[in-house]
């Protein structure tokens, strides 16, 4: 009896250790738009990826922002997602990608921010800087504004009212993956639009404290 015992205990742990879903379904089910299958690998692989992240970038929002970018561009891969063998190597590689980009160019815009502010110091007074900011600032207005609804009002959630994509499927009632996308897609226009707008020392203030 105890030998029966032992060995079913034995089934039921191996049992226990074996994978719920196989990771290749996974991927040809993602790849065919199901957005369950992709739940499922975002559960598996989003936290590692941000730990990953952080390890590169030693900053939360950083890190944050490049999971989000990974999981993004793996959800956006259609049916090349079928060719991929090794999905943890696969998401890192996009990973450390997406976070050297992050970080070079967050040195350019801080060498650029430092040249224009020692320009400013030497070439303009205080009124005429409030002036530029105060333009530039409409500018960004006019491009919100402009943004088609839904990701006008999800940019306002997540970045003007600080809401995590989570919170923000739920208040809407949408999947955080179509919360991602509408992000994705409402900060490119707003950085074309002011990009088009304003000069460069502008932009890169707008870039920095109201464009992420």
């Amino acid at each position: 009896m105890i030998f029966y015992f032992c060995f079913n205990l034995r089934k039921l742990n191996q049992l226990a250790l074996k994978p719920l879903y196989n990771e290749q379904d996974l991927l040809a089910k993602t790849a065919m738009g199901d957005e369950h299958a992709f739940g499922i690998l975002y559960e598996q692989y989003h936290k590692k990826i941000y730990v990953f992240a952080l390890q590169i970038l030693n900053a939360q929002t950083l890190a944050e922002e490049v999971m989000q970018v990974t999981m993004l561009k793996l959800w956006q891969m259609g049916d090349a997602l079928t060719t991929i063998h090794h999905l943890d190597a696969y998401l890192k590689t996009i990973a450390k990608n997406t976070a050297y980009n992050m970080l070079r160019r967050l040195k350019l815009e801080q060498s650029a921010s430092e040249r224009m502010s020692s320009d400013w110091t030497e070439n303009h007074n205080d009124t005429e800087e409030h002036i530029i900011l105060n333009d530039t600032k409409k500018i960004l207005e006019e491009a919100i504004a402009a943004l088609p609804p839904q990701q006008r009002l999800v940019y306002q959630l997540c970045h003007q009212e600080g809401l995590k994509y989570e919170e923000v499927a739920e208040k809407l009632s949408l999947s955080p993956l179509s919360v991602q996308t509408y992000m994705k897609l409402a900060l490119r226009f707003l950085r074309n639009y002011v990009s088009k707008r304003t000069d460069i020392g502008a932009l890169l203030i707008i870039l920095k404290f109201y464009i992420p």
